[in-house]
């Protein structure tokens, strides 16, 4: 079986992307290659890969910023493997994920994607799970003991009534990504609206409960600086809609009724108005308002 590329399109805290890398560099499977792509300006950081001494990661800075979703792009480009896993700069790999992860590859080969256990830790590194999360997992996530293989209009339905995966936990099928692509119009669900095409060109999907990988949920992260003004729920509501629309045409009408009533994402959106509020962001609480209402739904 083939290396696993572990990409990290890099921007923010200096720290927590240096403890990601290394968690890459203490796997105990050592068949990886990982590549940062640096999107910022950070002054010490490439003089810290230049240091590290580690010919399995390679290191390299843009030279303009090209914003998420550039950087994902330039990210695929890069990939040489057949499989991939687009990591979260905070994020951390447990010692077992990419043996956990080319384990299930060797079983089922040719799988799209594969989604293993995941914990969530909040800033400090330390275990949490808020609301949001405690949701997902009891009342979204199918329920498993082990391992599952699923695909077709079930896994959509289930993701577009909550969405219950770990998009930088996920290990992918290259060329089914590049197949796909990512949207230009999309940031922060442009992990499910990956998925949602996945499904739609046939792809499965491999699940996992062993845990090897932890996402960390904080305040500084992209989705949440955009929540209280309501940004976040406008490209939803879009997404949604247009998505819906879609798998109408698919014939996929269960799929695309979750996703024209997109329940959880209207929930969040309740839970953030007092935030919102608290914050003094008033037309970003009009549209919280509309969109917990489901006055912008068909």
């Amino acid at each position: 079986m083939t290396t696993l590329d572990i990409m990290l399109p890099y921007y923010g805290n200096v720290a927590l992307m240096q403890a990601a890398v290394r968690s890459v560099q203490a796997q105990t499977d050592s068949d990886w290659r990982l590549t940062v792509v640096d999107d910022g300006k950070e002054p010490t950081v490439p003089g810290w890969f230049a240091e590290l001494g580690d010919p399995r990661v390679s290191y390299q800075r843009n030279e303009q910023n090209l914003g998420v979703t550039g950087n994902y792009r330039k990210c695929l480009g890069l990939v040489r493997e057949e499989h991939f896993v687009m990591m979260g700069t905070d994020d951390i790999m447990l010692p077992e994920y990419v043996a956990t992860v080319r384990a299930a590859i060797a079983k089922h080969p040719g799988i799209g994607m594969v989604q293993p256990g995941v914990e969530v830790i909040d800033g400090a590194g330390k275990p949490t799970e808020g609301l949001a999360d405690q949701s997902k997992r009891r009342l979204y996530k199918p329920r498993f003991t082990g391992e599952a293989l699923m695909g077709g209009e079930v896994l959509a339905t289930s993701l577009l009534r909550g969405n219950w995966l770990f998009f930088p936990s996920i290990c992918w099928r290259t060329d089914a990504v590049r197949t796909a692509g990512f949207r230009d119009n999309l940031e922060v669900t442009q992990d499910l609206a990956l998925v949602i095409d996945l499904l739609q060109a046939g792809e499965q999907m491999f699940l996992s409960d062993t845990l090897c990988f932890q996402y960390r949920r904080h305040a500084v992260s992209i989705s949440s600086q955009q929540a209280f003004t309501g940004k976040r729920f406008e490209e939803a509501n879009r997404f949604f809609l247009d998505v819906a629309d879609r798998l109408d045409k698919e014939g996929w009408t269960k799929a695309a009724k979750a996703s024209r009533l997109h329940l959880s994402s209207r929930i969040h959106a309740l839970t953030m108005l007092p935030g919102a509020l608290k914050n003094k962001q008033s037309d970003g609480a009009r549209t919280l308002l509309r969109h917990v209402a489901g006055s912008d739904h068909r």
